[in-house]
């Protein structure tokens, strides 16, 4: 059986403003699947917590240095497990619960970081997920997110490596540390400035990838 290289490597988008997590703060991995994001930011010396309702995929971190991993239905009746627990970054790749947002938001701590990257209105076109359940409407990632943290940066386009796909990714802070500074976003010239929606590829070139799950 092939492996999905995405599967191994972090998405571009996390690596990108990993750096803007305060050294050896905690981090939430949410739905982490084989925690490809749980992995990276663990070598970078933070402690994460995993959650997904399979960890089968992370099983081999049980015993890691600062790993905490936390099997719950997300999707389910059970409370959210994490209560009011606050993470100096909330990582969320390749995964959408609208009833979660709320959740998600809040648990970003002051000063911390929400890493979101997920598939969009028109990924029908290149393959999975088709549902609209699945998929973002245009520029929605910024909607929920903007009012309640500081936007670095937001995209809402197709991208073409790994594989084709239309997705929008978000970084944002919560006012109260050093990562508060919109000024101190990595820059890149062909990425979205603060706070400002960036066009979809098909209005400009393709900026970056969207790793699966």
């Amino acid at each position: 059986m092939t492996t999905d290289p995405a599967s191994l490597h972090p998405s571009a988008w996390v690596t990108r403003f990993a750096s803007l997590i305060p050294r050896g703060a905690s981090v939430l991995d949410l739905a982490c699947g084989s925690g490809r994001h749980a992995r990276y930011l663990l070598a970078l010396g933070h402690p994460v917590v995993m959650a997904d309702r399979d960890v089968s995929g992370v099983a081999d971190l049980a015993h890691a240095a600062g790993a905490e991993i936390v099997r719950h239905d997300l999707e389910g009746p059970a409370q959210w497990p994490f209560g009011e627990r606050r993470f100096a970054a909330v990582v969320v790749t390749n995964y959408l619960h609208r009833p979660l947002f709320g959740r998600i938001i809040q648990a970003v701590a002051p000063g911390g970081i929400l890493i979101y990257e997920t598939f969009a209105e028109g990924n029908a076109a290149f393959g999975r997920p088709r549902n609209p359940d699945f998929l973002l409407g245009r520029e929605e990632l910024l909607d929920r997110v903007r009012p309640h943290l500081g936007v670095i940066a937001f995209e809402d386009l197709a991208v073409s490596s790994p594989r084709p796909a239309v997705v929008q990714r978000i970084a944002a802070v919560r006012p109260g540390g050093r990562s508060s500074a919109c000024t101190s976003a990595p820059s890149r010239t062909d990425t979205a400035r603060c706070a400002t929606p960036a066009p979809r590829s098909s209005d400009r070139s393709d900026p970056g990838s969207v790793p699966s799950a």
